[in-house]
């Protein structure tokens, strides 16, 4: 028999899980617990998890932490969808996931995802880390971290390893097309996110890199076009190769600058609600080319497909990461957190591109050639 104290708090906590998100729970503490039916009917289905909780408590060969028990029963909840973008994560490893979204922490300076295929897939090693300046590409998977296996599933605890103190060093290693192994040794530094450059090329045509969208993103966007404005560029080269994405009301920001009235995305989940985010009639007025590739996803995504379906300009480069999977992040009264999937998104012409990506107007392999191909559209443009 399961005891009343620990029945008191699995039933809590799993009632809890099983009502995340519509957060219809009736609760009162005191000497009794009473729910209500439906919250009884929940402890019933996981009856089986509190036996096996018993087992383990009176069987494993140590001391086990009830802490931990809890904490991977409900990992096990978000890993039961099957969904590599959606996660529980405890207080700590929530911490490091929004820590990067205000641009600053130390580490290698890798973006990564939960791949399909069971192994942690890099989207892009963010530019002028010590990722990037090691080799590590777009598409390598990262099997293990100081020596130790790591997978998909075990995400958190692969970031957890490859971040750390400033000038230490991490032993990453890589696999490359499926078939080559590669170790590095990396020295991790502070990664403080620059996610805006600009610059003007020849004949006066504007030029603006996104490495990623953060928090600040919009701001320092809509600062750097205005002063590419003011010098009176002929037209704007947008780079987003090896963008790996980030907040979308950023994206939706810098977006609405870019193309006229229209729809910028839109949204449906698992009921047929559809969310349409849009723009207003301002826009710039130069011609417009976007660099993309195998690294641009996400966020990325979005806006290339709303320049390319409203007309607003041409995707030069390769075809993009395939990421049409929308995640909602919410906080926990502890300090966990989550992220779970709760729609699907598409270009405003209805295209899904999640698993295929978005094919460019300008296909150009070559990397070297990309940047030139973009000037001679823009050259040819404003003749």
């Amino acid at each position: 028999m399961i005891s009343r104290k620990k029945a008191v708090i699995w039933g809590v906590v799993l009632v809890l899980l099983s009502s995340i998100l519509t957060m219809n729970i009736e609760l009162a503490f005191g000497e009794k617990v009473l729910v209500s039916k439906e919250a009884f009917d929940e402890y019933k289905k996981y009856n089986k998890l509190y036996s096996l909780e018993k087992v383990i408590e009176d069987n494993y060969y140590t001391d086990v932490e009830e802490e931990n028990l809890v904490d991977g029963s409900i990992k096990g909840l978000f890993e039961g969808l099957n969904d590599p973008y959606s996660q529980y994560m405890n207080k700590k490893e929530f911490e490091s996931f929004m820590q990067y979204t205000e641009g600053s922490y130390s580490g290698i300076g890798v973006i990564i995802t939960p791949g399909e295929d069971g192994y942690i897939t890099v989207v892009s090693p963010i530019e002028d880390s010590p990722g990037f300046k090691a080799g590590i590409k777009s598409e390598d998977k990262i099997i293990k971290v100081n020596g130790e296996d790591v997978t998909a599933k075990e995400m958190d605890k692969a970031i957890s390893m490859m971040k750390g103190k400033a000038g230490t060093e991490v032993e990453i290693t890589i696999l490359r097309n499926g078939k080559e192994t590669i170790n590095m040794k990396i020295k991790r530094q502070e990664i403080r996110l620059k996610t805006v450059k600009s610059e003007v090329l020849e004949d006066n045509i504007g030029y603006i890199r996104i490495t990623t969208f953060d928090e600040q993103t919009a701001g320092e966007f809509k600062a750097q076009l205005k002063q590419l404005q003011d010098k009176n560029i002929s037209g704007l080269i947008l780079d987003l190769r090896d963008n790996p994405g980030g907040l979308l009301d950023q994206c939706q920001e810098i977006t609405d600058e870019l193309i006229g009235e229209g729809t910028i995305v839109y949204t449906r989940d698992r009921k047929g609600k559809t969310k349409y985010l849009k723009s207003d009639k301002n826009k710039i007025d130069v011609p417009l080319a976007v660099l993309v590739n195998k690294g641009s996803a996400s966020a990325s995504e979005i806006l290339s497909g709303a320049v390319r379906d409203n007309k607003e300009g041409v995707l030069i480069g390769t075809t993009t990461f395939g990421k049409g999977l929308v995640q909602s992040v919410r906080s926990l009264n502890d300090g966990s957190g989550f992220k779970l999937t709760v729609s699907q998104y598409f270009t405003p012409n209805g295209e899904y591109i999640h698993g295929k990506g978005i094919t460019p107007d300008i296909v150009v392999e070559d990397v070297d050639k990309q940047l030139p191909t973009a000037i001679n559209y823009i050259k040819k443009e404003i003749k």
